[in-house]
């Protein structure tokens, strides 16, 4: 039980910080992909991280007189996978009823 709290913590954890680090990032349809990577990169590095997915919601953009746009939390779409000993924690971060809502998705014993 120990194992899933702290996986479960860490999950929280990074989506948390990758959510108020990167919003208002300039961004554009166009270096969306490279920003997408740059997330997973950065958050992958982190320790009990097994896998990350960014995405971003291009549609959501509204380019700025300088063409470009800001990065918002309604445009992300993370799910995230932490470990911790033999526990894997899965969450994700996506925009729900005009909300980024950071949820637990599952825990469970893992190889």
């Amino acid at each position: 039980m120990q194992d899933a709290i702290e996986a479960a913590f860490e999950a929280g954890i990074k989506l948390g910080a990758l959510y108020h680090q990167w919003v208002g990032t300039p961004i554009s349809p166009q270096t969306a992909p490279t920003v997408e990577q740059a997330i997973e990169r950065a958050v992958a590095l982190q320790p009990c991280v097994e896998s990350v997915r960014v995405r971003i919601d291009t549609s959501l953009m509204a380019p700025n007189a300088f063409g470009y746009s800001e990065l918002s939390g309604s445009m992300f779409d993370v799910a995230i996978t932490t470990r911790v000993r033999g526990t894997a924690c899965s969450a994700q971060l996506k925009f729900e009823d005009g909300y980024p809502m950071m949820r637990i998705v599952s825990c469970h014993e893992a190889p």
